[in-house]
C-alpha cells in the first residue's frame, strides 16, 4: 500500500499583523480650557456635541434610552480619507468630573478604547484624551504602516477636536 502526500503550493494566508506589539499604538493630547471639570464632563459626556468639535465624526447618539453611564451604547458616523463608516461604541468608565471613556466595537471585542481624563487647573481643567489601539481588524489596514497612519489621523483629529472643544468654551462661557 503506498502513501501520497500532498502539500498546498498556496501561499501562507496567516494574519500578516498576528503577533505585532500594540504598544506603539496609542497618544494622549492635552488642551486647557476655561471650564470646571465639571462642566467639561457634561459636554464630552453627551456624546451627541462630539460633531461640534471632531473633524472626523458626526451623527453620533446613544441609543435610545442609553446615557453617559458605563454599558450605555452609541453609534456614530466616521471620515478619513474620503470613506465614510459607522461605528458603535459602549461606554465603559463615566466618573462625572474627572474621566469619560468608550471602547469602539464594544467593550467585550473593541479595536479601540478612548478616553477623556480631566483635571482642574487654575480657573479652567486640563482636558486630556487618549486612544489606543486594543486589537488588529482587517478594517483598519493589513500592515504595520497602515496602523501607524491610522495612529496618526487620530493623533491630528484628538489634536483639533482639543482646539476647537477649547475655542468652543471660549465663545460660550461654560459656567463654572
Amino acid at each position: 500500500m503506498s502513501t501520497t502526500t500532498f502539500e498546498s503550493t498556496a501561499p501562507n494566508r496567516r494574519d500578516p499583523l498576528a503577533g505585532l506589539d500594540l504598544t506603539p499604538f496609542t497618544f494622549t493630547r492635552r488642551c486647557w480650557v476655561d471650564s470646571t471639570p465639571d462642566s467639561v464632563y457634561q459636554l464630552i459626556s453627551d456624546v451627541s456635541l462630539i460633531e461640534t468639535w471632531s473633524p472626523s465624526a458626526s451623527a453620533v447618539s446613544y441609543e435610545p434610552g442609553d446615557g453617559p453611564w458605563v454599558g450605555a451604547r452609541f453609534s456614530g458616523r466616521n471620515r478619513r480619507d474620503g470613506r465614510e463608516w459607522v461605528t458603535h461604541s459602549e461606554v465603559v468608565q463615566a466618573d462625572p468630573g474627572s474621566a469619560f471613556a468608550f471602547v469602539v466595537g464594544g467593550a467585550e471585542q473593541g479595536i479601540v478604547r478612548w478616553n477623556w481624563h480631566l483635571y482642574e487647573q487654575g480657573v479652567g481643567s486640563i482636558v486630556q484624551q487618549s486612544w489606543r489601539l486594543l486589537r488588529t481588524d482587517p478594517l483598519l489596514g493589513n500592515a504595520p504602516a497602515d496602523l501607524h497612519a491610522l495612529r496618526d489621523h487620530m493623533a491630528s483629529s484628538a489634536e483639533a477636536t482639543l482646539l476647537s472643544l477649547a475655542e468652543w468654551i471660549a465663545r460660550h462661557r461654560t459656567q463654572r
